[in-house]
């Protein structure tokens, strides 16, 4: 197990230093007034106008960095820091949650096959880590242990199928963003950077996540491997 806990102990380091960083990069930019003034509320609203979104409501959300959009009734949340913030952050946020928006309205590919695999990835992600520990328990005892293992690894493996999928799904939607940012001329120059180094920094949050997830289903995998051998 001491190559689990390595895994684990790297990835888990990577995953604050990014955290971290996402962090300080919002509470800096949250300082920086977007030069037009708009809250990250106005914001979503005119790009979901511009984008022919009607149907979908933008609300206030409680949580710092809790911002997200609700594909099921259609609900754009917003934290109160994006929500009522006239920030550079704020607009990139906000931005970035209409992209998904209209990812949704647009039916991309890459978010539709991500919903539909939503409910494989919350069994698989509330069985697998228990099925691996006992997969693991009953190696030392008989082969059956091997077939829990595999079984187990398989549920894993939707989960990190369904990180990869979700990185396309982020990207593109702060790519969205800041095309759309970039084209009203609510960013501009320094405010735009500013805007899509947030977005990167939040994108890598994702980025690291998928690729612990691979690493620890290549670890089960060696494991499997290993006693095959």
């Amino acid at each position: 197990m001491s190559g689990y806990w390595i895994i684990f102990g790297v990835f888990m380091i990577l995953s604050l230093i990014v955290s971290q960083t996402l962090k300080s990069k919002f509470n800096k930019y949250s300082k920086v007034p977007l030069r037009t003034g708009l809250t990250g509320r106005e914001v979503a609203e005119k790009m979901l106008r511009d984008n022919g979104i009607t149907d979908v409501r933008v609300v206030s959300t409680p949580g710092f960095l809790s911002d997200h959009y609700n594909p099921v009734n259609k609900t754009l949340n917003l934290s109160d820091t994006v929500y009522n913030g006239n920030s550079v952050a704020a607009a990139a946020v906000a931005a970035h949650e209409c992209g998904h928006a209209v990812q949704h309205a647009t039916a991309y590919s890459w978010l539709t096959m991500r919903s539909a695999m939503v409910p494989m990835v919350q069994f698989g992600a509330s069985w697998s880590q228990w099925i691996l520990l006992a997969g693991l328990v009953l190696l030392g005892f008989s082969s059956f242990g091997l077939w829990v293992l595999i079984l187990g690894i398989i549920l894993f493996g939707l989960t990190t199928i369904f990180s990869f999928i979700t990185l396309p799904v982020e990207y593109n939607a702060s790519n969205r963003a800041l095309a759309w940012l970039n084209n009203t001329g609510l960013t501009s120059g320094t405010e735009h950077s500013y805007a899509e180094d947030a977005l990167r920094w939040a994108a890598r949050t994702y980025l690291v996540a998928a690729l612990a997830s691979l690493a620890t289903l290549l670890y089960y995998i060696s494991l499997v491997m290993g006693r095959r051998n």
